[in-house]
């Protein structure tokens, strides 16, 4: 019996740390952070760590990415303190079609007469609102929202005198992706990426009873492909992912070397592919 009520007192304890945890992620997703400029003509405009980012042109702007489904007001009071509006907007993007990045792109979308460009793995998703979403689906989890164009591994994307690269980076979703950039900035040229990080979120399985087919192949291309490169400044889908906060402090003055982070890039990527490496063998015991 002593046993019995000592295992009952650690499954509630459990379960109220991680209720807790959870609460403290919908308060760093739904906190206001003030937009700053990462580099260049690349703005960070969403919460705490909800990262949307607006790459701006001469002849309209990409957003990549939303908060939750009412961040649209903070979304556009970051894009309209940095000097620009949000009705400039001319195309959308996402990074992964989870709903914590995707609820506000249909309302955005309405506002701006912007279209929405996706990957072939990730369209479906946005189009049914997440119902066909392979981990966490079978719901409809945000407003269903429009593909307009497919964009494919190695497109330049361009908005005016502004080029970003996709590079697929599939695994975290069937569609994951992200977006290169070349920056010239005081006589120096800067290697960016505006990168989706291949976390595996609990529950995902890789090769037994894989949550899609190839799911553990395509995390090993992105690592492939992300450890290939030779990035200088960097962002990713969450501020917590690439360090945001110890890296800027709100109402920090403008500098292209406040996200240079060359090898804090390269060992985030090894450090989630060692964590992949150990859940396939695990799998596979």
């Amino acid at each position: 019996m002593q046993r019995i009520i000592v295992t009952c007192c650690l499954t509630v304890a459990i379960a109220v740390s991680l209720a807790a945890t959870a609460a403290a992620q919908r308060e760093d997703w739904t906190r206001p952070f003030p937009g700053h400029r990462v580099i260049g003509n690349l703005y960070a405009v969403g919460t705490y760590d909800l990262a949307v980012f607006l790459v701006t042109s001469n002849d309209g702007h990409f957003l990549i990415n939303t908060g939750l489904e009412d961040s649209v007001p903070l979304i556009r009071e970051n894009i309209e303190s940095l000097g620009f509006q949000l009705e400039d907007v001319k195309v959308l993007l996402t990074t992964q079609a989870h709903w914590d990045h995707t609820a506000a792109l249909a309302e955005i979308k309405e506002i701006t007469g912007a279209e929405m460009w996706a990957t072939a793995g990730d369209a479906p998703v946005l189009e049914d609102g997440g119902f066909s979403d392979p981990h966490f689906g079978g719901r409809q989890s945000f407003p269903p929202v429009a593909v307009d164009r497919i964009i494919e591994d190695g497109e330049e994307l361009e908005l005016g005198n502004t080029r970003l690269t996709v590079l697929l980076s599939p695994g975290h979703t069937a569609g994951s992706v992200s977006y290169t950039m070349a920056m010239y900035e005081n006589g120096v040229d800067y290697d960016v990426i505006i990168a989706n990080m291949a976390t595996i979120n609990e529950g995902k399985r890789l090769v037994v009873e894989p949550t899609y087919p190839g799911v553990a192949d395509d995390f090993a291309e992105t690592f492939r492909k992300q450890k290939a490169l030779s990035i200088d400044v960097w962002v990713a889908s969450h501020g917590g992912q690439y360090n945001l906060h110890d890296k800027y402090e709100p109402g920090q003055r403008y500098n292209p070397d406040t996200f240079y982070d060359p090898e804090g890039f390269r060992s985030e990527v090894e450090r989630l592919e060692q964590l992949y490496l150990e859940q396939l063998a695990a799998e596979k015991r």
